[in-house]
């Protein structure tokens, strides 16, 4: 798949988590490009599939959604479905996940990742799964008023959603004042992807000649995989770099470590 990485990168700094939706109707060109994106993201991927849902986004997501408050007035979701014998399918959801996500932004659509805390039942109900098939995730999808109400600020505020850990905390090894720019701003770019209660999991070992993403090694996981959140950030760190002009390809590992980027 060839990454737009001029239209992401944008969506990358204005994307932000949005729970309150205003119950506007997603109109139908915009309904239209979503689903054509994903129809052909599908196509070119194994182990993950992604499938748009108008069909009782309430049910869904009914209740509390964690420390973020309730998801309200949605009218459609996205679920981002695994195959669970795939021995990297966390990581590959979080980065295919995120590629929705992204394009849902660069469009004009609010999004939320959802890992838990959403209705598994439900969704089972209104997605027809293949054996060996999970929900790992979903998004409601719509539109928000541009600013947070009362509830979304204070929500957003005591989960400190929009605090990232600095560079040096993230990444490993070389010192940050040798790292070429182009590191410089992938990593940046990785630093604003969305994990679950805004955790941030994963750590970037940087060497001259690679990069290597790990999760940390803090035990809590709250129910949902480090590797997801680590593959949103693996997107986020791609078109950083492709966006200063550097080409690669991210090589799965074995646990602890997730993935290597490897210059092409």
């Amino acid at each position: 798949m060839k990454i737009p990485d001029e239209k992401w990168y944008e969506a990358i700094k204005v994307r932000r988590s949005r729970r309150q939706f205003n119950g506007r109707l997603i109109d139908q060109q915009k309904e239209r490009q979503l689903l054509n994106f994903i129809d052909e993201l599908n196509s070119l991927v194994e182990g993950f599939r992604a499938v748009f849902v108008t069909e009782n986004p309430e049910k869904v997501f009914r209740g509390a959604v964690g420390s973020y408050g309730k998801i309200k007035n949605a009218p459609a979701y996205v679920a981002f479905i695994g195959d669970m014998s795939d021995p990297n399918v966390q990581e590959k959801t979080g980065y295919l996940g995120e590629c929705v996500i992204l394009e849902a932004t660069s469009i004009g659509l609010a999004t939320c990742w959802v890992g838990g805390f959403f209705d598994q039942n439900e969704v089972k109900a209104q997605i027809n799964l293949i054996p060996g098939e999970r929900v790992l995730a979903v998004s409601p999808l719509g539109h928000t008023d541009e600013k947070y109400n009362l509830e979304e600020k204070l929500m957003s505020g005591l989960a400190g959603s929009h605090k990232r850990k600095s560079l040096s905390r993230i990444a490993k090894r070389v010192s940050v004042e040798k790292w070429p720019y182009w590191i410089s701003n992938a990593l940046e770019a990785a630093r604003l992807a969305p994990s679950a209660v805004n955790r941030q999991p994963w750590r970037f070992i940087v060497s001259e000649d690679s990069i290597v993403i790990t999760v940390d090694s803090r035990y809590f996981s709250f129910g949902i995989s480090k590797r997801l959140d680590c593959g949103i950030a693996m997107l986020h760190f791609h078109i950083g770099a492709l966006k200063a002009g550097v080409h690669g390809t991210w090589e799965y590992l074995t646990a602890p470590d997730v993935a290597r980027f490897v210059v092409s």
